[in-house]
C-alpha cells in the first residue's frame, strides 16, 4: 500500500546571531505499510511523528527520500493519489462558523464530490459516529469526544483508502478513548488502512499490528508489539529499592523467579510491555 525510502526532513532555522542552521526532524527512515494494516508511530512529543504524517499526506515536501502509494510515486501533485489518504489532525481545526454537517459538506466539496453523493455519505457517517442528533449543532458546542469523532467522519467523507490519525485520542478521558479505539478497529475490518501516531503505550499495544518506535527522528525498532516485547524478554523483574526502580528481563517466568532472591527491596514479576521496550532502547521514560 505505502512504501517509504530514505525519508528525511530538515527545517531551516535562524539563530539570534542570524546564522542559518538546519534541524533534522526525520532522519533517513524507510518502511512499508500493508493494505488494511493498523500501523503505529510511537514516540514522545517532538520525535518526528507529525512531520512523517505531513510528508506522507503531501502537506510538506521531504528534504529527500521517496514515497510510493500502490507502486506510484507520491509527490503531492497527482490529484488521484492525493485522494487516497484521509487525515485526522491532532488539533481541532473545524470552521467554527459552521455546524457539524456543514463542516462535512465543506470537506466533500473541496474533494469535488457531487451533491447527490455527499448528502448520503454525510448522513451515513453521522449515523456511524453516533452524531446524527448533533448534525445542526455549531462545532463549538460539541464535547471533546464528539469533536474527535467528527474529525474522523470528516476525514472519511471522500472514502479514502488510507486514514492517517495524528494523536487521535489526545486529552480524552479513558472511556471516550476506548470508544475511539473501537471505531478504529471497525474501520480496519471494513478495509481502511490506518496509520496512527501516539505517545500512549496502551494505544499502540491495543490497536497496532506493527509499531515503529521513533526517537529523535529515527526509527529504532519496527515490529509487532508482541515481537518487540519478546526480543527484550517476555517477563520483567521490577525492583523498587533505595535508589529507585531497576529492571531485568527474562524469556520465561521460571527463570525470572530464580533471579528474584538477588534483589533487595520490593520486587514483582510482570509481563514485559512496550514501555519497557521504549525505555530500554532510548533510556527515556519522560514524555510517554
Amino acid at each position: 500500500m505505502i512504501e517509504v525510502f530514505n525519508l528525511t526532513k530538515k527545517f531551516k532555522t535562524v539563530g539570534k546571531d542570524k546564522k542559518i542552521s538546519f534541524k533534522t526532524a526525520v532522519d533517513d527512515i524507510s518502511f512499508s505499510i500493508e493494505r488494511n494494516e493498523i500501523f503505529g508511530l510511537l514516540g514522545p512529543n517532538g520525535a518526528g511523528k507529525t512531520t512523517i504524517i505531513r510528508m506522507l499526506t503531501g502537506q510538506i515536501k521531504p528534504t529527500s527520500g521517496k514515497i510510493f502509494y500502490d507502486g506510484k510515486i507520491f509527490d503531492g501533485n497527482d490529484p488521484e493519489i492525493k485522494k487516497l489518504p484521509g487525515v485526522v489532525p491532532q488539533h481541532i481545526n473545524f470552521d467554527r462558523e459552521l455546524n457539524a454537517a456543514e463542516n462535512l459538506e465543506l470537506h466533500a466539496r473541496l474533494y469535488g464530490m457531487e451533491k447527490s453523493d455527499y448528502q448520503n455519505r454525510i448522513k451515513e457517517l453521522l449515523d456511524y459516529m453516533e452524531l446524527s442528533d448533533y448534525a445542526n449543532y455549531n462545532v463549538a458546542k460539541l464535547s471533546g469526544g464528539m469533536k474527535r469523532r467528527l474529525l474522523i467522519a470528516r476525514a472519511l467523507v471522500h472514502r479514502p483508502k488510507i486514514l492517517f490519525m495524528d494523536e487521535p485520542t489526545v486529552a480524552l478521558d479513558p472511556q471516550v478513548r476506548r470508544k475511539i479505539w473501537d471505531l478504529i478497529k471497525d474501520l480496519s475490518k471494513n478495509g481502511v488502512t490506518i496509520v496512527i501516531t501516539t505517545h500512549y503505550i496502551e494505544e499502540a499495544e491495543k490497536l497496532c499490528r506493527r509499531t515503529a518506535i521513533i526517537d529523535k527522528g529515527k526509527f529504532i525498532a519496527n515490529d509487532s508489539p508482541k515481537n518487540l516485547c519478546e526480543r527484550l524478554g517476555n517477563f520483567t523483574v521490577e525492583c523498587e529499592g533505595t535508589e529507585g526502580k531497576s529492571y531485568k528481563f527474562f524469556r520465561d517466568r521460571e527463570t525470572a523467579a530464580k533471579f528474584v532472591p538477588e534483589f533487595s527491596g520490593n520486587v514483582k514479576i510482570r509481563p514485559t510491555n512496550l514501555e519497557d521496550v521504549f525505555i530500554e532502547l532510548t533510556g527515556r521514560r519522560n514524555g510517554l
